[in-house]
């Protein structure tokens, strides 16, 4: 039987990296898009963090991981609620009038 290692984890971080960076980029008119791509990045992240973190025996990967996770969830959410407002404002989430916003 085959073996789950260090690589297999690298692999599956590095393809969702390489997907969230591509949804940034191909994506640019939707907000929505460019917000789950930056959580897939950020999910990426901690896919490594994890797995050196068990690969080396030592728990400081694990726990930064979580913080990581902590600042990805109030990420989300002060960005949700701010394109929230704008959608309220503006009527439409395109990103090109968001350069209206500025005070």
């Amino acid at each position: 039987m085959m073996e789950v290692g260090l690589g297999h984890y690298l692999a599956v971080a590095a393809i969702l990296f390489t997907i969230g960076v591509f949804g940034i980029f191909v994506n640019r008119k939707n907000v929505i898009v460019i917000l789950m791509s930056v959580e897939l990045i950020l999910l990426s992240v901690n896919v490594n963090l994890v797995a050196f973190s068990s690969f080396l025996g030592d728990l400081a990967g694990q726990v930064f991981a979580l913080f990581v996770l902590t600042v990805a969830a109030a990420e989300a959410a002060v960005g949700l609620a701010i394109l929230v407002v704008y959608f309220r404002n503006r009527g439409d989430i395109s990103v090109e009038g968001v350069n209206l916003m500025k005070g």
